[in-house]
């Protein structure tokens, strides 16, 4: 049924059911296993304009749902109000409180600047009432922006309430290194980089290793892996799960063929250089994306999702569907995206770009969604690092010129990643997930 105008004595009824005291934290647990608090109210707000100084942001984040509201100037788009937490928050919820004025199309966008914004919900289908939005993402600023007026007077919120989550721990966790484009033809020397990020997984002892491809420079010859790869990387050996690249396919002796003499049944445990592995409640997948056009390949990634029993799915392979750096966007990846997206994978993992990036939840076609998939761009494990140049919707964060490795944090409900420097500085923190 749609939701109709909403009378003040509608908001009220809600409000008896759902709200605790304005002075008290409200703290439940979620279906997504996270336990609550109001972050917002009595916080500073802004916003783009005002009807009046009865009508000041500030109304909207009062804890008074019955007299006080904010409203923008009618008959304008855009508008927007936001919220300033104080800090950077884990946020897992926001809910907008329409009057009659209402937003029919609108984002809820975050910030830890109030200057650069990520979308992390959009819709172009508001009917107003109560819009009770789950969200997984991370912010000092929260922001409405709305684009298109549901009426023909402005904006206006009896209040807008942002809650911040902790995830539940979900059991006992296990730590993953992953990176991609790593090994160069060197050993030594200042500009030898594979070494060093070697050193850096020794140094976090995870229970096994992700590789996204292009594993040895520049032809990927089996001569190369054992000259290279074997003598830092390759102490892993045994507890890595690789995935190829396309500087694997460059083998004089065929594509593929140095990497699977050299990986053997470690890359081939069902003889094709695509599989998957289970580990707790997580189900990984490892694909090859130079031959994401092999129907046998999406077939079997199709039958492989359909088959799995575990809550959590994470996906690795080389070419990124997003990237902000120089190859930037592959649409070859596109259709994994949408086996992946209709299963209700959580993870992706990529190679390729030599730059680090992280992305919120999203759909293959690029539309925010807190019921999306986090793409994670770790190509920072030894090749020379390119530039970002095109910042695609939902990048949170890009980092270029940084070795590295991506230390993921696996519990059986819940994800969440640090991107380690060479030199043992976390350069940067993610929010933690919950899995669909």
């Amino acid at each position: 049924m749609s939701r109709a105008r909403w009378s003040l004595l509608s908001v009220l009824v809600l409000m008896a059911g759902l709200l605790t005291p304005a002075t008290a934290s409200t703290a439940s647990t979620t279906s997504s296993a996270v336990v609550e608090t109001l972050l917002s109210q009595g916080k500073p707000a802004a916003s783009s304009s005002k009807e009046g100084t009865s009508y000041s942001s500030g109304k909207a984040v009062d804890g008074n749902f019955t007299s006080t509201r904010w409203a923008s100037l009618e008959g304008s788009d855009p508008q927007w109000i936001r919220v300033d937490l104080g800090s950077v928050q884990q946020i897992s919820r926001v809910k907008l409180f329409w009057e009659v004025a209402y937003g029919r199309a609108y984002q809820i966008q975050v910030s830890p600047d109030a200057a650069t914004w990520s979308t992390v919900y959009s819709t172009t289908s508001g009917d107003g009432g109560l819009d009770d939005l789950t969200l997984t993402a991370s912010g000092r600023y929260v922001r409405m922006y709305g684009t298109a007026r549901g009426t023909s007077y402005g904006y206006s919120l009896w209040e807008m309430q942002v809650f911040g989550g902790t995830p539940d721990p979900g059991g006992p966790s296990f730590t993953v290194a992953a990176a991609g484009d790593i090994a160069e033809q060197c050993t030594s020397g200042s500009s030898c980089v594979h070494p060093k990020t070697a050193a850096l997984v020794e140094s976090l002892n995870p229970e096994f290793v992700i590789t996204m491809g292009d594993n040895q420079y520049d032809d990927a010859l089996l001569s190369d892996f054992r000259n290279y790869y074997d003598k830092t990387w390759g102490r892993f050996k045994s507890k890595t799960r690789p995935s190829p690249g396309n500087h694997e396919t460059y083998d004089p002796a065929g594509p593929l063929a140095g990497y699977k003499s050299y990986f053997g049944s470690i890359a081939y445990p069902q003889g094709k250089p695509y599989y998957s592995y289970d580990r707790g409640e997580w189900h990984f997948i490892a694909l090859d994306s130079n031959s994401f056009d092999d129907q046998a390949q999406l077939d079997w990634l199709s039958a492989d999702l359909a088959a799995n029993g575990k809550r959590c799915v994470a996906a690795y392979w080389h070419h990124p569907l997003f990237s902000s750096g120089e190859h930037g966007n592959d649409p070859v990846s596109r259709p994994v995206w949408q086996r992946l997206y209709a299963a209700r994978a959580d993870l992706v993992l990529n190679g390729h770009d030599h730059h680090y990036e992280r992305f919120g939840p999203q759909t293959p076609t690029a539309q925010a969604d807190p019921n999306g998939i986090v793409e994670i761009l770790g190509g920072m494990g030894g090749a020379s690092p390119y530039n970002i140049e095109n910042v695609q919707p939902n990048s949170q964060k890009r980092i270029t010129g940084t070795f590295g490795v991506v230390k993921l944090t696996f519990t059986d409900t819940t994800f969440a990643w640090q991107l380690v420097g060479v030199d043992g500085a976390v350069k940067d923190t993610s929010p933690t997930y919950t899995c669909h």
